[in-house]
């Protein structure tokens, strides 16, 4: 991430603050995050600003695209140019697949879906009058699943948005390749966060993966911060699976 302007939705906590770390840690000059969470964003950016980093934090409900559009500009008018967003924030409460209800599925899409769109809007309309660097204006990631591609009745409704964002990520990356601003998605297995731990998933983690135990969030991280980063060049379009090989189990 050499000299790249980093900006983290849903960055408070979990793999984005991690992202958020291992950005600083991977040479970013400038990081921003956009949470829910005011406080959380404030302490994820305690990395850069240990090093003396510029760094900018907004508050925002993705859900309402108004929020999205008032906090990305926030975060601009702070840091100038943002070369990579990475598309992090998402919900993923189980429901059995018959008990699915309205609420549950509105929160899904605004969430997982309509808020990951108008981030993106946001970032292509920021992003399509830089100066290119390497042939490049910008770079979307959006983290997917994948579960886009597997049967989940445990939780139909996540696997459902995040199928959407595969789609959306492929329909943008189209739309955009003529700007020089790319966009690709990064879909993980089952990761042994702090969550998955707290809500005793990583049994199952571990039982559903050929490799006997469920992604470390690093592992994840990687992928996300070498697609986002100053390496890719050109690939664009593309759903990256980093599952264990447990989407061929």
């Amino acid at each position: 991430m050499k000299d790249l302007s980093v900006l983290i939705v849903g960055g408070g906590a979990g793999l984005g603050a991690l992202l958020a770390r291992m950005a600083v840690e991977a040479g970013a000059a400038k990081i921003g995050i956009i949470d829910i969470n005011q406080e959380a964003a404030e302490s994820a950016l305690a990395p850069a600003k240990a090093k003396g980093l510029p760094t900018a934090a907004a508050a925002c409900d993705i859900q309402v695209g108004a929020q999205c559009h008032a906090a990305f500009d926030a975060i601009v008018a702070k840091l100038g140019r943002i070369d990579t967003l990475i598309n992090c924030a998402a919900i993923y409460p189980r429901r059995p697949i018959l008990e699915i209800s309205d609420a549950d599925w509105d929160a899904s899409n605004g969430i997982n879906i309509k808020g990951t769109y108008h981030m993106m809007v946001a970032a292509v309309r920021h992003m399509q009058s830089q100066e290119p660097k390497s042939h490049v204006r910008g770079r979307i990631v959006n983290l997917t699943s994948v579960d886009a591609f597997k049967a989940h009745p445990q939780n139909a409704h996540y696997a459902a948005t995040k199928a959407a964002v595969v789609s959306l990520t492929r329909s943008f990356a189209h739309d955009v390749a003529k700007h020089g601003i790319l966009v690709n998605s990064v879909a993980p297995a089952g990761m042994a966060t702090e969550k998955a731990k707290a809500l005793g998933f990583l049994e199952e983690l571990a039982k559903a993966s050929p490799l006997g135990r469920g992604a470390e969030p690093t592992e994840i991280a990687e992928w996300v911060l070498m697609t986002g980063g100053p390496k890719n060049t050109y690939m664009t379009g593309e759903n990256i699976i980093v599952s264990g090989c447990y989407i061929y189990a």
